[in-house]
């Protein structure tokens, strides 16, 4: 996983904030808990979803039209991060990949589309991560927002050398997840 380079190079990244792209909104529903990540589904379609540390977990479904997951942070007892693969085939092809790691009171995050097709449903109809209003300083945690047919977005990992796609937030940040602007 790309966010397990030394934390002092994501120190940097932590120090660095984004401005929310104007015209780009939460829709509505719950505020993502504090310390963890609330993933949306907006698509017309199914999204399968595995948080994966050392071992895979179970495979979550998020209903199409609105389906939700919800996982608080977590440490991965081997020492590295934690992913959450998105998929909407069961069979994992074209995973987006959220991935996040705690450091004391930083949680450090990115988006990958490294295993995704050109073709993706996900670029297709566009993804971003939002932190919550609560629990969190909105300058000092940034957002990253990959807009409906951007194959080239410059918020998430393209290739492994992206390290500019890591982002540091207090632990206590909430984020949502959008899948499907």
């Amino acid at each position: 996983m790309m966010f397990t380079k030394t934390f002092g190079l994501a120190a940097v990244f932590a120090t660095m904030a984004s401005a929310l792209p104007s015209g780009v909104i939460r829709r509505g529903g719950p505020a993502p808990p504090s310390g963890s990540v609330l993933i949306t589904n907006n698509l017309n379609q199914d999204v399968y979803a595995w948080s994966v540390a050392d071992t895979a977990g179970p495979m979550q479904t998020l209903s199409a039209n609105g389906g939700t997951y919800t996982e608080a942070w977590r440490a991965n007892p081997n020492g590295g991060g934690v992913s959450i693969k998105l998929a909407t085939d069961p069979n994992q092809s074209d995973v987006l990949q959220f991935e996040y790691t705690e450091s004391t009171d930083t949680i450090f995050w990115d988006l990958s589309c490294i295993n995704m097709g050109t073709g993706s449903e996900f670029t297709k109809y566009g993804f971003s991560v939002l932190p919550s209003d609560s629990g969190s300083d909105s300058k000092s945690c940034p957002s990253a927002v990959c807009k409906a047919g951007d194959s080239a977005c410059a918020a998430a990992y393209l290739q492994p050398t992206d390290d500019h796609a890591t982002h540091g937030c207090p632990i206590d940040t909430g984020l949502a997840l959008t899948i499907g602007q």
